[in-house]
């Protein structure tokens, strides 16, 4: 009995990835960016339907940012424990009912309230494809996730570049209502890959805390449906308190810097007392919600959060700026100013697809910083004037670091995690990612104010290129990266 085991072990350890995995993974990864890059150019006709100027449609963008921002970290945390069938599942569904809300809606207001269900809806794709993939590597024995992690990075590029066509012609077609339809048959194809493919035992995500969590009398859902006293376990593991406080120190800081002003002290207040209460619950938490013992011990993964926040400064602001500029400013319609954003995305396919193939990320990140910075200070050069050809030479440089610094980005956070937290860690890149893109919004919106026109582009360059040159000099600062995954990983807590 022993030795069939022993054989069967060695079965499920000798196959490959799952690849009935992937559409699942792809499909729930890709939520966000397609929402993201479609909403970029339905932000002009928005606000000209609902009669809003871009100060106030930017908010369209930051709602969906914040409610993901917030919502990552937690959902991935749910993942580590529960692992991402269910998760992913609840998540996806409301996706679908964020699009109802959107396409029915009768002001901005709610158009918001339907993006920031959105937020939520498209918390649990990520996470749940990295916390999958942990598993993968743990029944195969072959810890090389190189090619999915490369899929991964590739299927959003390649939405990235259907996004702003695709949005441009729904907004032909049907609308800017249409932008938010398309969500509903996206979530229904979610909801039947995810059912039909997302195994279901317990203890997907890899971590061990998943099975303890779901109990260990034969049913899934024991820890939610027993005696007190377990109810009472599972709110200890899941660290509520610190969720809380979480919240309110992300929410606060997240709403100053959708509208800075002085006048608001009060919520950065709010979000220093809420830190220093949060940090006080995690350090004595039996099961923190974020371990910052260990984050606080993994210099180089917290340098890798800061490097992507500051990388989304530059690249949303690149999106959403330099798009209404190009509508409002050089005078294109949405589908042509969909159009221009093509060459930047196609450049960064083939770019995560060659540079996918190597393992070093210093090189990528270091290209990536340089790309950044050269397309910034190419943008500072264009006016209403300048030939249609400069606007997609920029594009063309920004496909190189939208190419390198997503997969590098995420590649470090795998291979410096704490493998019992892959999905809540990589919750957590994609809340820095957020904010850095709450702040893109925030500068875009600052610097067009009622109109997006070539003086505020200027302006927003200035800022972007004072990012890309941080986001460089860290990197270049930052001895512990290493030049293969594997050094990346000598640098994570161990087990």
């Amino acid at each position: 009995m022993t030795d069939q085991k022993t054989a069967g072990r060695g079965r499920t350890a000798s196959a490959g990835f799952d690849r009935r995995l992937l559409p699942p993974m792809m499909l729930g990864s890709v939520l966000n960016p397609i929402n993201s890059t479609i909403i970029a150019v339905t932000l002009i006709p928005i606000g000209d339907a609902l009669g809003a100027p871009p100060a106030q449609t930017a908010w369209l963008v930051s709602a969906l940012y914040l409610a993901t921002a917030l919502g990552q970290p937690v959902v991935g945390r749910l993942i580590d424990i529960f692992g991402p069938r269910r998760l992913f599942l609840v998540s996806t569904s409301l996706v679908g009912v964020a699009g109802v809300v959107g396409t029915l809606a009768p002001d901005l207001g709610v158009l918001i309230a339907s993006r920031v269900l959105l937020g939520f809806g498209t918390c649990a794709g990520y996470p749940a494809a990295m916390a999958l993939l942990r598993s993968e590597a743990r029944r195969t024995g072959q810890d090389s996730p190189g090619g999915v992690l490369t899929a991964l990075a590739v299927a959003n590029q390649t939405i990235a570049v259907i996004g702003p066509l695709l949005g441009g012609l729904l907004v032909g077609l049907g609308g800017w209502r249409a932008t938010f339809a398309l969500n509903v048959p996206l979530a229904v194809a979610a909801v039947l890959l995810g059912l039909l493919r997302l195994p279901k035992e317990a203890g997907t995500g890899g971590s061990p805390e998943a099975g303890t969590a779901a109990g260990t009398e034969g049913s899934p859902a024991a820890g939610t449906t027993g005696p007190p006293g377990r109810a009472g376990r599972l709110a200890t593991r899941l660290d509520l308190p610190g969720m809380a406080l979480f919240a309110a120190m992300l929410v606060s800081l997240l709403l100053f810097l959708m509208n800075l002003h002085l006048r608001d002290w009060y919520l950065l207040a709010i979000a220093a007392a809420a830190s220093a209460a949060f940090g006080a619950r995690e350090l004595r938490a039996s099961t923190p919600f974020i371990d910052l013992r260990v984050l606080g011990g993994n210099t180089p993964l917290l340098i890798t959060y800061g490097r992507a926040l500051v990388a989304y400064v530059v690249s949303y602001s690149f999106l959403y700026g330099f798009t209404q500029w190009t509508e409002e400013g050089f005078g294109l319609p949405p589908f042509h100013a969909g159009l221009v954003q093509i060459p930047m995305f196609l450049v960064a396919i083939g770019v995560s697809i060659v540079s996918g193939r190597r393992e070093g990320v210093r090189g990528k990140l270091l290209a990536g910083g340089l790309g950044q910075v050269v397309a910034c200070l190419v943008m500072l050069t264009l006016t209403g004037a300048s030939p249609v050809w400069m606007l997609i030479l920029v594009a063309l440089i920004f496909g190189l670091p939208q190419g390198l610094n997503n997969l590098a980005l995420q590649n470090s956070v795998y291979f410096q995690a704490d493998p019992e937290r892959t999905a809540s860690s990589a919750g957590l890149l994609r809340t820095f990612a957020y904010v850095g893109s709450m702040v893109a919004s925030s500068t875009t919106a600052a610097s067009f104010g009622q109109r997006a026109d070539t003086g505020g582009m200027h302006h927003l360059a200035w800022i972007m290129l004072g990012a890309a040159v941080l986001y460089l000099l860290l990197t270049v600062s930052d001895r512990a990266l290493g030049r293969t995954p594997d050094g990346a990983a000598a640098h994570s807590p161990k087990e």
